[in-house]
């Protein structure tokens, strides 16, 4: 499912005021950090990411980590990424129709 603009900047309003819930580290994209963000993603829809400096920048690892929990990256800044999954059961963010 490929967002548009405006579902986009929806997305971002929203995720503006949330704090990363989860953190790239060292050890790069494991199963057991996909398989957190995952969780966090059906537990969320929407879920920030902090990526450590010691590690790929975030623009390069932002795609990959989407990819792995099969997730919309919604934006990038700096060491931070944005990502969206709807939830399978009764989402609760509601976007933007498509035009």
């Amino acid at each position: 499912m490929a967002l548009t603009g405006k579902q986009r900047r929806h997305l971002r309003a929203l995720g503006h005021h949330l704090n990363a819930t989860v953190q790239l580290g060292q050890k790069g994209l494991t199963p057991e950090l996909t398989k957190k963000l995952v969780e966090e993603l059906e537990l969320h829809e929407l879920v920030k990411l902090k990526v450590g400096q010691d590690t790929v920048p975030a623009k390069e690892a932002g795609p990959a980590i989407a990819k792995a929990a099969e997730a919309e990256l919604v934006q990038v800044i700096g060491r931070t990424v944005l990502l969206y999954k709807a939830r399978k059961k009764d989402p609760e963010i509601r976007l933007p129709r498509k035009a």
